[in-house]
């Protein structure tokens, strides 16, 4: 069986670290949550991105959602990390938009 195609992410909260990931989940959820994210504050919630991309989720990748939550925290670490989607902090929960 071939081995799934790998990729680097960052996370935000742990400078200079990366993880491997499957590169075609990474792949759908960036795109995904690029899509539902807005480019304006007050941006979303943990909780409102997990609700915005779970229509554009592909059943063959995550049936029924499972494991969708992982992977929306992952990218939009990854995506904090390398400064396209912004974290307003100042408000509670946190919120974030696209850059």
């Amino acid at each position: 069986m071939p081995k799934d195609k790998m990729i680097a992410v960052e996370n935000i909260n742990i400078p200079r670290h990366t993880s491997n990931v499957n590169a075609k989940k990474y792949e759908s959820m960036r795109e995904i949550l690029l899509k539902v994210l807005p480019a304006n504050e007050p941006g979303l919630t943990q909780a409102e991105m997990g609700a915005a991309v779970r229509p554009h989720l592909p059943q063959d990748i995550w049936p029924n959602g499972e494991k969708s939550m992982w992977w929306v925290k992952t990218v939009q670490l990854d995506l904090e990390a390398k400064g396209l989607i912004l974290r307003d902090s100042s408000s509670k929960p946190a919120r974030w938009s696209r850059k």
